[in-house]
């Protein structure tokens, strides 16, 4: 991994009746994804938990030495507060934002994008996964593997024609 690739971090937060999770996936240059997911066990409403996304994946990304980075998330609020042409009002997204602004100094070049919801699913995914799993917390676990399975299974179970000569229904017989 060089550290002047550009990764990407896409970034989302949940909040609902269940409970709250946040959900980040950094995306290597090659395309390789990293996925991180974390349950928060309090009260924060869904903004709160867009920055704790937000500041879960720009960790990941300093602990990984990734100095150039483009930050994807769904929240126009939170992108729009990063990128400096809103202003943070709300007393509980403040001491958030400044989080934020601190972490910056650990990048070279770093820039803030909208993005619909509909485009960061996979982030969106693992916040709504952690908001609504009941997790000890006494247990990891560990990384979530996804793969694309391209055909039903029972068709990787299909062995080597047998060649005896019958008819395929000769056994039905």
């Amino acid at each position: 991994m060089t550290k002047d690739s550009p990764w990407k971090l896409n970034f989302d937060g949940a909040s609902n009746a269940v409970g709250n999770g946040i959900g980040a996936v950094l995306v290597s240059l090659n395309g390789d994804h990293y996925p991180f997911t974390c349950k928060l066990d309090f009260d924060c409403t869904n903004n709160m938990a867009e920055y704790e996304a937000c500041i879960m994946g720009l960790q990941a990304a300093i602990e990984r030495g990734i100095k150039t980075l483009e930050v994807y998330g769904d929240s126009a609020l939170i992108i729009y507060q990063l990128r400096g042409e809103w202003e943070t009002r709300d007393p509980k997204l403040i001491n958030y934002r400044k989080i934020v602004l601190g972490l910056l100094k650990e990048f070279d070049y770093i820039t803030f994008n909208y993005l619909p919801r509909d485009e960061n699913q996979m982030a969106d995914a693992l916040a709504t996964l952690a908001s609504m799993i009941k997790a000890n917390k006494e247990e990891e676990m560990r990384p979530i593997q996804m793969s694309v399975y391209e055909v039903p299974a029972h068709c990787c179970n299909i062995e080597k024609e047998e060649n005896d000569n019958n008819p395929w229904y000769q056994d039905i017989l």
